[in-house]
């Protein structure tokens, strides 16, 4: 996929020198189309890694797509460079009058926090209700899903007995969605997270559908949750992350004097000095290319005609049973 970019993004370098087709702006104008437009609001600390991960993730779609980095103004970043967040991302007020086909929500540091006390909660939840009417489908990625679960559904956080580090296996409830297409029955996700969510609770909402959970319930209960038909996405690890991703994190923690426990499955012979093995590649691309192909493929052209997010009709009220029967089946396949 031709992915439009600033002309002088430093990941757009590094990508091309991936092959990776990253098209910028003055060629992306030539071209008589209307791209995707996908916003990214990255509230990871480390910017620009985010950003090569999930550009990489982004780059298996064949239609051209239009990034817009977006960041918070209530929180100054200390460890991305100020003049790089002023050239190349913008806040809500710049882009508020304007429709997405996509957002992205990433993750952030601060899940052990309350959400009320993270310090840019009222500005995210401003986001989050600014995207119901003015994006056609929000992608929520691992604390980005819980902060999502939590403003749009009430949905609490959990505290877990000890940190939920590496390649952990899933399992699929229900393929008909087509953000499931393509997918093996079983795949393996990486999970960095001190939190869980409240399961009793996604499984009595009538407007939560989960669609893929861990094998094992004690490795990350759900996994990925749908909801107003699939407009809202929920994904509770992090296939977006390159391979050492999870191997910078136990380092650093070693570095920092905090025990870690070695990443599950993730090391060849659970060896940190060997290198990390790769198992979960194509299962991100699957996922992030199903869900642009669900947007490109349901996104009106004109994105002024956008309808608001809405609950499904048919999962309200006493239909619980029905969901967890159709959910249940879903079991039995896998």
């Amino acid at each position: 996929m031709p992915i439009k970019v600033q002309n002088d993004l430093p990941a757009k370098h590094i990508l091309e020198n991936e092959n990776i087709f990253v098209m910028d702006e003055k060629r992306a104008q030539s071209q008589e189309i209307r791209p995707l437009r996908i916003a990214i609001l990255n509230l990871m600390p480390l910017k620009e890694d985010t950003e090569l991960d999930i550009l990489r993730v982004l780059s298996n779609f064949p239609i051209q797509t239009e990034i817009t980095f977006m960041t918070v103004a209530t929180h100054e970043s200390k460890h991305t460079d100020a003049s790089h967040l002023n050239k190349f991302y913008v806040t809500l007020d710049q882009v508020e009058q304007e429709y997405f086909d996509g957002l992205i929500i990433t993750g952030a540091p601060v899940e052990k926090l309350p959400f009320e006390e993270v310090e840019y909660w009222p500005e995210l939840t401003e986001i989050m209700k600014w995207s119901e009417t003015h994006v056609f489908s929000t992608f929520h990625i691992c604390w980005g899903a819980q902060a999502g679960l939590y403003y749009h559904y009430g949905i609490e956080k959990r505290l877990l007995p000890e940190k939920l580090s590496g390649i952990y296996r899933q399992k699929v409830l229900h393929r008909k969605k087509m953000i499931m297409r393509g997918m093996d029955d079983y795949f393996n996700v990486p999970i960095s997270r001190y939190t869980g969510i409240d399961e009793e609770a996604v499984r009595k909402n009538p407007e939560l559908y989960v669609v893929a959970e861990a094998v094992k319930p004690e490795e990350g209960g759900s996994y990925m949750i749908l909801a107003c038909s699939s407009r809202q996405i929920f994904i509770t690890g992090h296939s977006e992350y390159d391979k050492y991703d999870l191997d910078k994190e136990y380092k650093r923690d070693v570095k920092k004097g905090l025990d870690p426990k070695l990443p599950v499955g993730y090391y060849e012979d659970d060896d940190p000095s060997k290198e990390p093995i790769l198992s979960w590649r194509s299962t991100s691309n699957c996922t992030y290319t199903n869900w642009l192909n669900f947007v490109y493929q349901e996104t009106p052209y004109d994105l002024h005609e956008l309808s608001p997010v809405q609950a499904d009709s048919y999962l309200k009220g006493d239909h619980v049973e029905e969901r967890d029967t159709i959910m249940m089946a879903g079991k039995k396949q896998s």
